[in-house]
C-alpha cells in the first residue's frame, strides 16, 4: 500500500478531525483522504461505509465555509477486501477555507506541508485572500467574522433603509457567500480603523489642549468626529447696527465634505488612523492614500472623482450622506468664496491633506496693519508681551510703541493686566 504524502492522509475511522485535512487540501493542492487505512497503510476498512460516507458529506457541508462541497467527491473502494471510504478534494477557488466553528483565523485555516496538516500562518491567510477576492479592500473577505452592527442598524433605522441579511449582500457588507467582507469591518462595532483628533493652543503643535481617538464603526465615528470638531468651531458674533450676525470659525458645509472626503476616500489597507488636527487659525484633515490612479489634482477640481471604496461610497450614498460622485470637492471651494482666504488641498503618493482656514481669525488679521500683525504674532510664543518686547520686534520709540498698543486694546485684540511699569498684555479671544 502506498504511503502519506503531501497529497495523500490515511484516517483509521471517522472522526470530526478530518475537517482539518478536507480544508488543508482544499486551500493547498487538492488531495485524497483514506478512511479504513492505518498511519502504517494497513487496511482495517471501516464497518458501515454508507453511514461514514453521510457523516463526512454532512460534516463537510455544515463546518466549512465557505461551501467546498463542489470540490469534493465521495467513494467506496474494496482493498485487500475490506471497504474503504475515500474523499477526493480539489484545490477550491474560494480559499482560504476554514472552519466555521473558528473563523478565518490560524486555528480555523490549514494547509499541507508534506504529510502534515498544519495551522496557515496570518501572513499566509492574508494572501489566499488577496488572490482569490483581488486588489479592493472593502470587497476582501474579513479575517474577523464575529461582527456586530448596533451603531450601523441605528443610523439605517433613522434614515429609513432596510438593514437585514439581504442588503448586507446588495450593499457588499456580504459576500453571496454569506461571508463579512471587509466593507463589513469597516461598518461593524468591531472596525479597528480608528480617527485620531488634536486641539493645539495657538497655530502649531507645541502644545495640546484636547485630543481624542475614535473607534467603532465609520458611521459612529463620523457621527463622533463632527460633534467633536463642532464644540471646537466658535460661533463669533458682529454688531451690525441694530443687528446682530454670528458666524462660525469654519463654514459646516466645508466641515462636513470635508471629514466624509477622509473617510470615504481613505486606502483603508493601510491600519493607520485619519488624523484631525485643529489649531486656532485652521482644521487640517490628513488621510492615508493619494489619488486613485488615472485621477489628477485639475481632474478633482473639476468635480471627477473616482471612488477608491466605491461599496462605501454607495452606502454613505444611501443615507444620504453624500449626494454624487465629485461634489464634495467644489462645495469646500464654495464655501469660502465669500471670504479673504481659501481652503489648501495637498496630495502625495500615500497621503491626502485638507486645510480650512479660520474666517474669523483670518477676517480679524485682514483687518491689522503690519505693525499690529507682528505684534500678535508675538502671542503665539508667549502668554503675555510688555512694551519693550513691542520696541524690540519692531525697532521702534517707546511712544510708538504705545500707540500700536493701545489701537490693539482699541480694537478689543488684546487687553491690559497690571498697570503702571508693570503693565503687560495678553491676547484677548472674545467668543460670543
Amino acid at each position: 500500500m502506498f504511503s502519506e504524502s503531501v497529497l495523500v492522509e490515511f484516517k483509521q475511522e471517522y472522526t470530526s478531525g478530518i475537517m482539518k485535512t478536507v480544508v488543508a487540501f482544499a486551500n493547498t493542492n487538492g488531495g485524497t483522504i483514506y478512511i479504513g487505512i492505518d498511519d502504517n497503510g494497513g487496511v482495517v476498512g471501516v464497518e458501515n461505509a454508507d453511514s461514514t460516507m453521510l457523516k463526512l458529506s454532512n460534516a463537510v457541508r455544515d463546518s466549512i465555509k465557505p461551501d467546498v462541497t463542489l470540490f469534493i467527491e465521495y467513494y467506496q473502494e474494496i482493498i485487500e477486501g475490506k471497504t474503504i471510504v475515500k474523499a477526493e478534494v480539489q484545490k477550491g477557488t474560494s480559499s482560504p477555507y476554514y472552519l466555521a466553528a473558528k473563523g478565518i483565523r490560524p486555528e480555523g485555516v490549514f494547509v499541507r506541508q508534506g504529510a502534515s496538516t498544519v495551522p496557515a500562518t496570518e501572513t499566509a491567510i492574508l494572501r489566499m485572500i488577496k488572490d482569490t477576492d483581488g486588489e479592493r479592500y472593502e470587497e476582501v473577505r474579513s479575517l474577523n467574522q464575529e461582527l456586530t452592527f448596533a451603531e450601523s442598524e441605528k443610523e439605517f433605522k433613522e434614515q429609513g433603509v432596510p438593514f437585514g441579511i439581504n442588503q448586507k449582500k446588495t450593499l457588499g457588507l456580504m459576500n453571496a457567500d454569506g461571508i463579512y467582507t471587509n466593507l463589513g469591518l469597516l461598518l461593524s462595532d468591531q472596525c479597528v480603523h480608528t480617527i485620531k483628533s488634536a486641539v493645539y493652543e495657538g497655530a502649531s503643535k507645541a502644545q495640546f489642549k484636547d485630543r481624542r481617538e475614535f473607534t467603532g464603526s465609520l458611521l459612529k465615528q463620523l457621527n463622533d468626529v463632527f460633534e467633536f470638531i463642532d464644540r471646537y468651531n466658535r460661533n463669533r458674533s458682529e454688531i451690525d447696527g441694530l443687528h446682530r450676525i454670528d458666524k462660525r470659525d469654519y463654514p459646516m458645509e466645508a466641515v462636513r465634505e470635508a471629514l466624509l472626503n477622509a473617510l470615504v476616500h481613505r486606502d483603508y489597507s493601510f491600519s493607520d488612523s485619519t488624523l484631525i488636527s485643529i489649531f486656532d487659525d485652521r482644521i487640517e484633515f490628513v488621510s492615508i492614500g493619494g489619488f486613485v490612479r488615472g485621477i489628477t489634482f485639475d481632474d478633482m477640481m473639476l468635480g471627477i472623482s473616482v471612488a477608491r471604496n466605491r461599496n462605501l461610497a454607495n452606502v454613505f450614498y444611501r443615507l444620504t450622506l453624500v449626494e454624487a460622485y465629485g461634489t464634495g470637492m467644489p462645495k469646500i471651494i464654495r464655501s469660502y468664496k465669500d471670504y479673504p482666504v481659501a481652503p489648501q488641498i495637498e496630495v502625495t503618493n500615500n497621503a491626502f491633506k485638507i486645510t480650512l482656514p479660520n474666517i474669523n481669525e483670518a477676517e480679524k488679521k485682514s483687518s491689522l496693519n503690519a505693525n499690529e500683525q507682528v505684534v500678535m504674532n508675538l502671542f503665539k510664543d508667549k502668554d503675555s508681551v510688555v512694551r519693550k518686547d513691542v520696541e524690540a520686534a519692531l525697532n521702534i520709540s517707546q511712544a510708538m510703541s504705545v500707540r500700536i498698543l493701545k489701537g490693539l486694546v482699541d480694537k478689543n485684540e488684546i487687553r491690559t493686566v497690571g498697570g503702571g511699569k508693570n503693565t503687560r498684555y495678553v491676547a484677548r479671544h472674545e467668543v460670543l
